[in-house]
């Protein structure tokens, strides 16, 4: 499969400004098919080995999904 950055994931600066402070530079395989698609607003069902992060694959979409500015 292709390396996938994270930039290349359509992510807000500010999220990705904090997934590269962490270290990671690379989607996992899960992420780089998952991020895209729940970002479109649609469901998904994902399964992979335990470490490939999948709670990121969710994560990062409900981040950027979020208003701070509503209550």
């Amino acid at each position: 499969m292709e390396t996938i950055k994270f930039e290349q994931l359509e992510i807000q600066q500010e999220i990705l400004k904090a997934i590269t402070d962490m270290g990671f530079e690379e989607a996992t395989p899960i992420q780089a098919k998952s991020i895209p698609v729940i970002l479109e607003g649609k469901d998904i069902v994902g399964q992979a080995q335990t470490g490939t992060g999948k709670t990121a694959s969710f994560g990062i979409p409900i981040l950027q999904n979020v208003n701070p500015k509503s209550k």
